[in-house]
């Protein structure tokens, strides 16, 4: 055993914590806590696993409520890394007769939208000033118009993409008279997870995104948000697996667009709002979660409440996305003419989903920083602004929960990165050489630095060999746009 890996363990050892490494991947649990199952992270050796991490992964394989339920399984992506809120990102878990909102998080539906073009790069290149300054203008300077009506509102937290469509066709506002309302439908319907909607209920969004009548103006829809999250162009620069990448309509030398969004203050209000309301169901009498994770047993009405306020938010990321990519559409095709730019996958990665297990039965699996990867479906795992994205196909591999990771994971925190390079003039350090990156915020560089991610490469080769995805495309990023 490596020197530096013995050092690891005998630290998480002294955090409380029974960890093995077998080379492939790590086995967490508390030490006090010996009816949980062990937390497995999937890890080669070059990357290390943080001690935070760790202990959130273990913690959350630990919970169960005084009324009954339990994790059955619990499992994390090689992008793990500590979350904010008590739950590592990157993690999933399988539960029995309970959920944990914490582990789906406040940005429900956060996920990855990707979308292929008629165009090769070459031709993106020889009118990118125009595209870039009209996309810029949307996306940044608030020249979108995505006003709509009040019905067009409700329909869409009630069930997402279908209805909100349904509704658009009878009254629209702004850019979105322009849309093509029936493709994003069909679009919908054959390459969105869940067809773009749930059941959601309009009671539970906030109440000024849902009056009575008239046109909303939501400051939300359409936007990219913070953080990691982004617009991006990109080009086809390999292809791996010519089946799927043809089946797919994936070429070399095409131009791509990636879009990384969730569901604004939407998904935060409401996240929030449930992790509250879990906290205040606990039985009264009984001492609270030692890591303060609140899980709602299937007997408490608060249950199915949950799930319907969960799909109320992820009805709104589906759609966020839809429209973000409909601007860019749009706008493609303002400049280059009538062409075809269709959608390839809308894949969610916070979000809890019913699925069948390798025993035959259904069970939730909550999903925070981690996307599904069944057997043969696509599966988009972004790079940093500097470095490679990859489409993937899923193999539905059991041990991971048929999950793979959303992206490289940081290895640098925001504060971090903000303390030992603050300003830009530090490009080859931070990986920015040769990064095109349209911003308002000088400081989302040096947050969102290359330098501050794992490798993409070595996330998504351990994927490979552990027989969780494979790789169908790389593709390269041209010019990223970050709120």
């Amino acid at each position: 055993m490596q020197p530096q890996l013995k050092r690891l363990l005998r630290a998480l050892a002294r955090e409380g914590l029974d960890v093995s490494y077998d080379g492939t991947a790590y086995s967490v649990r508390l030490r006090d806590a010996p009816h949980a199952p062990a937390a497995e992270v999937l890890l080669p050796p070059n990357l290390k696993l943080e001690a935070k991490a760790a202990r959130q992964l273990a913690s959350l394989a630990s919970v169960r409520h005084p009324a009954g339920g339990r994790v059955r399984r619990c499992c994390a992506t090689p992008d793990v890394h500590p979350g904010d809120s008590g739950i590592a990102i990157g993690s999933v878990v399988q539960t029995e007769d309970l959920l944990i909102p914490q582990a789906v998080g406040s940005d429900i539906n956060c996920g990855m939208r990707l979308h292929t073009t008629e165009l090769t790069v070459d031709q993106y290149l020889g009118r990118k000033a125009d595209l870039v300054g009209r996309a810029k203008g949307d996306y940044l300077l608030g020249t979108r118009d995505v006003a709509m009506s009040a019905a067009a509102m409700q329909a869409m937290f009630a069930g997402g993409i279908g209805p909100w469509v349904a509704s658009m066709r009878r009254e629209a506002h702004g850019s979105l008279c322009h849309a093509d309302l029936d493709q994003i439908e069909r679009e919908a319907v054959q390459r969105v997870a869940e067809a773009g909607g749930r059941a959601g209920d309009p009671a539970l969004a906030p109440q000024t995104l849902v009056p009575d009548g008239g046109v909303v103006r939501d400051d939300g829809l359409g936007t990219i948000g913070r953080g990691n999250h982004f617009v991006e162009l990109q080009a086809v620069r390999e292809i791996r697996h010519g089946g799927w990448a043809h089946a797919w309509g994936i070429r070399p030398g095409q131009l791509a667009f990636m879009i990384h969004s969730g569901s604004r203050k939407v998904g935060k209000a409401i996240g929030t709002e449930q992790w509250r309301r879990a906290r205040e169901a606990w039985p009264d009498g009984q001492p609270y979660p030692r890591d303060r994770i609140f899980a709602v047993h299937r007997s408490h009405p608060l249950y199915d409440g949950y799930l319907r306020a969960e799909a109320t938010a992820a009805n709104y990321g589906f759609v966020n996305r839809a429209v973000l990519a409909e601007l860019l559409r749009l706008r493609l095709r303002e400049v280059f003419g009538d062409l075809e730019a269709p959608l390839l996958a809308d894949l969610p990665h916070n979000l809890s989903t019913f699925e069948m297990g390798d025993d035959g039965v259904r069970r939730w699996v909550c999903r925070k920083g981690a996307c599904a990867a069944h057997a043969d479906q696509p599966v988009v795992i972004p790079g940093s602004m500097g470095t490679s994205s990859y489409v993937l196909v899923g193999r539905g591999a059991p041990r991971c929960l048929s999950s793979a990771s959303h992206g490289a994971g940081r290895s640098r925190s925001r504060g971090a990165m903000g303390r030992t390079l603050r300003d830009a003039s530090h490009r080859q350090a931070l990986g920015l050489d040769g990064v095109d990156c349209v911003t308002l915020r000088e400081e989302r560089l040096i947050q969102e630095a290359p330098a501050a991610y794992k490798p993409i490469h070595d996330v998504v080769d351990a994927q490979v060999r552990a027989g969780v995805v494979d790789v169908v495309a790389v593709l390269e990023p041209l010019v990223t746009f970050k709120a």
